[in-house]
């Protein structure tokens, strides 16, 4: 087909609408028609000088496009669909690619790198395309800078795209070559030299030998340092990047250039542009995250991962730190607290100093507190914020002997600041730093001395309440604030020292979801969710006053459910508001429904809750599903049996959740609720088994559902399996294929990272609890034998978890639990097949003699259910 693409591009970025529609649709209809010829077009186009510089760069933005997607299916999708291009076009297209890096338009030549990249990603671990680092080196030595520049970019996007592995050490070692000589001072081209700095941030993954070899270890650290010096900003601030990425990448490398380091930074933190110094701080922030890491692993009985030692970077660096972190508090910019997004440097330094505190503990305390006594009481606001937000700031590190004295002496200044300052700065702060108080230094670690007593509760209500009818940001810090001082409270059994003024707080709350400007500063939410806390720690005693908000939230949600004709930005207000209000329904509901005094009472109410959560899911909106879904678990939960009734109507909203895919997170919270109506319903549920069976099989089977999901769907079969008993006979020939292919690949995956660990464990775990209901299931039932063929198999699983070490403890509490139950449905039949099993015995006594007591519970009834099956 003819189509002038140049003419198509401009036209598919015109402001007319129509015009813009019609280019898409010819664009996507030549893709789909002639595939190499359209990836021939938009190269040719893109390498093409006498084109407009606007057609060039959309048609190099489409290319990248067809070649990478978010989504896991569809990237795989594209990767195939190049790689079975004809070579001879593939060709073609990379050298046209290759080509425009010599473009003397910038933005041509910066697409060109990114495209290029993106084929790299897929080309290089497939062995394809192995001249291109070598035709890129050869670039490298061009007079013309545009072509040096393009290429340093190049080389910074394919080591983004491509993993380490893929490439060899030689390779690595030449493009690292290339880039740390680019980023040198002696380089006199800026924007080169700015390629190269961004280039070797994205190339540190790459330098793992080069990092362990001493001296090109120097040579790359002395580069990297120097470019924090350079004139031009943007190379400075990239510098840092790099210096922020080496901390966490090579942390038990940078011994021998800390004190350069703190030299640079703190130059850079006390007079470098902002987005510099950002960076500088940045530095330390990431050495406090790797140092809390490796410390809380010494701290864990767990200790095969502390292979890095800790160097106590922070504590020696400490009194020369502080005071530099210190300073930036007072430079905050006038109206930071009203901007959500807001990140200044002395946000940035106040971030720092936590981290520090959490790094050091007690140590950082002594270096803070004259700072904070002198510059509280100051005139000027600037002073009084930065001195509350460093005290805030060390709440969480220290130990609590050491902060409660001087919480004691400072809570009622703050609270006396909270109503008084006239600065809205100091007072947000302020409300602030309660709220960290009331999060770390109150409740059950502090039962001896408590900070919060009977007699200076009220004063701190009074006081809280009052701030909630304050300026939007101030009650919203004063809400989390209220909801760290009712979580301290969660284990106060009948005695809150909150009761007396339940009806009050709970009142107080609800006047602020009612206010105009609820919508700023996200109050609404915060009051919501501290409304949520206080129900959630209330005791029986104040039982009657959640019991009279019931019908006050259902009657809000019954008003969102009528509003009609909203516009777009309403529709979403609407949402937003029906997602909290089910959100506080659920917590109701299991707080009411949890306890004999109220739960008959509360299930009056029922009826009417469950038509409204039906005519919620009519609304389609994803977010306010999930907090439906969540509510409709708990309630079942609380119904029991009693909640077959409302089955016929929900069940389509069930499978709606259990087919959205997009949407997993609503696909996960679905299948937890199949779970809580299996524990409520049992063998009710029976008539819908089929259609959710049908749906969990399709769940699995599909490559397009995030993977987060599987694993509470396999441990959904044993909810069911519990639920029905022998009725799951039917699907045994379909569930039980499934989770052997799934439990042979979770056997034997060897983690990367700890992501990775974390989710073969999760993996693990769920199919344990699907093997493990579905022998429950069958006990003491006359088709017991029927499960006999899939022992060997279920054992050879446990073997291998077994000799694999690398089960967590839930893992393994779940896993030994399984054989006792294999031991204990199967009885004398399962007893041979337990002798022969390679490593039953010898996993038993190592959880018979587990720390953990959960596992031990779980080996010791193991045990007596195997000495019965053995010695039948």
């Amino acid at each position: 087909m003819s189509l002038d693409v140049t003419q198509v591009l401009l036209s598919a970025q015109s402001a007319d609408g129509a015009i813009r529609k019609h280019a898409e649709e010819s664009l996507k209809q030549f893709q789909e028609q002639n595939l190499p010829g359209f990836f021939l077009s938009l190269s040719s186009e893109l390498a093409n000088e006498e084109k407009p510089e606007e057609s060039r760069r959309l048609a190099g933005l489409i290319l990248k496009n067809a070649l990478d997607a978010k989504e896991q299916h569809r990237k795989n999708e594209l990767f195939q669909r190049w790689l079975a291009l004809d070579a001879g076009a593939k060709a073609q297209i990379k050298g046209l690619l290759l080509q425009t890096l010599t473009s003397p338009v910038a933005s041509a030549r910066s697409t060109a790198s990114q495209v290029i990249a993106k084929v790299a990603g897929i080309e290089i671990p497939q062995k394809q395309w192995p001249e291109l680092i070598a035709s890129l080196l050869s670039n490298i030595h061009q007079v013309q800078p545009n072509v040096k520049q393009a290429t340093l970019e190049t080389l910074g996007y394919l080591c983004e795209e491509v993993s380490p592995d893929a490439v060899d050490q030689d390779q690595v070692n030449k493009i690292l070559t290339a880039v740390v000589q680019g980023m040198n001072a002696s380089e006199a081209n800026s924007d080169v030299r700015l390629a190269a700095t961004r280039a070797l941030y994205n190339a540190l993954g790459f330098a793992q030998v080069n990092f362990s070899n001493d001296m090109e270890r120097d040579y790359i650290m002395r580069v990297v340092c120097e470019a924090t010096q350079s004139p031009e900003v943007k190379i400075r601030q990239a510098a840092f990047e790099c210096l922020v990425a080496i901390s966490s990448t090579y942390y038990d490398k940078l011994v021998a250039y800390m004190q350069d380091i703190f030299n640079i930074t703190a130059k850079a933190v006390r007079g470098d542009e902002e987005s510099v110094a950002l960076q500088a701080i940045e530095f330390w922030s990431s050495i406090c995250d790797e140092e809390i890491d490796i410390l809380d692993e010494y701290s864990s009985e767990f200790t095969a991962d502390s292979d890095v030692p800790c160097f106590y970077f922070i504590k020696q660096a400490l009194p020369a730190l502080v005071p530099m972190l210190l300073e930036t508090l007072l430079k905050q910019e006038e109206d930071q607290d009203l901007d959500e997004g807001a990140w200044n440097l002395a946000m940035a330094g106040g971030t720092c100093l936590g981290l520090v505190a959490r790094t050091v503990g007690d140590d950082i305390v002594p270096l803070v507190m004259p700072f904070v006594e002198e510059n509280i009481t100051k005139s000027d606001w600037r002073q009084r914020e930065a001195a509350t937000y460093a005290f805030g700031s060390i709440l969480e590190g220290p130990s609590a002997d050491k902060l409660a004295p001087l919480v004691n002496i400072a809570l009622n200044f703050m609270l006396t600041a909270l109503m008084k300052d006239p600065s809205n700065h100091v007072k947000d702060t302020t409300a602030w730093t309660l709220g960290r108080i009331f999060e770390f230094l109150h409740g059950s670690a502090l039962e001896s001395a408590p900070i919060i007593t009977a007699e200076n509760c009220q004063q701190i209500l009074t006081v809280l309440l009052h701030s909630m009818k304050d300026v939007p940001n101030v009650a919203e810090k004063a809400c989390g604030a209220l909801y760290f001082l009712a979580q301290g409270y969660v284990d106060a059994g009948s005695a809150s020292p909150l009761s007396p003024f339940f009806q009050d707080i709970v009142q107080n709350l609800l006047m602020v979801t009612h206010r105009e400007d609820a919508g700023e500063s996200r109050l609404r939410t915060a009051a919501y969710e501290t409304l949520n806390e206080v129900v959630r720690c209330s005791t029986e005693e104040t039982a009657p006053i959640v019991m009279q908000l019931v019908p006050v939230i259902m009657m809000e949600l019954h008003q969102t459910l009528e509003a009609e004709k909203l516009s777009t930005d309403e529709r979403e207000k609407r949402s937003e508001l029906q997602g909290l209000l089910c959100g506080c329904l659920q917590v109701i509901i299991q707080k009411l429904g949890g306890m004999e005094s109220t739960k008959y009472a509360f299930l009056q109410y029922a009826d009417q809750m469950m038509e409204l959560f039906l005519r919620v899911f009519a609304c389609r909106n994803a977010t306010v599903h999930e907090e439906a879904m969540l509510a409709i678990g708990a309630l079942a939960y609380a119904a029991g049996p009693n909640f077959a009734k409302y089955m016929t109507q929900f069940y389509q909203y069930l499978e709606m959740g259990l087919q959205n895919f997009e949407e997993y997170q609503v696909c996960a919270i679905t299948v937890g609720v199949v779970g809580d109506l299996c524990r409520a319903l049992e063998d009710k549920i029976l008539p819908f088994c089929d259609g959710i069976m049908t749906q969990l099989l399709k769940d699995l089977s599909s490559n397009q559902l995030h993977r987060s999901v599987k694993p509470p769907i396999f441990s959904c079969f044993g909810d069911i399996a519990l639920a029905i008993g022998e009725n799951f006979e039917k699907y045994l020939i379909y569930a039980m294929p499934m989770l052997q292919s799934a439990a042979d690949l979770s056997a034997h995956t060897t983690a990367t990272d700890d992501e990775m660990l974390d989710y073969t464990n999760q993996l693990r775990n769920g199919i344990l609890e699907a093997y493990s209901g579905i022998l429950q299931g069958f006990k003491s039932s006359p088709k017991t034998q029927l499960l006999m063929p899939y022992a060997p198999h279920i054992l050879q699983f446990l073997d291998a978890l077994y000799n694999g070490k690398d089960m967590d403890d839930t893992v393994m509490k779940t896993a030994i639990g399984v054989l006792g139950d294999l031991a204990d449905t199967l009885g004398v039949h399962a007893g041979p097949l337990i002798n022969q099993s390679a490593s039953s015995k010898a996993f038993l006594e190592e959880c018979l003699a587990s720390d953990d007591p959960l596992v031990k519970e779980s080996a010791d009834w193991a045990s007596i259910a195997i000495t019965r099956a053995v010695s039948g």
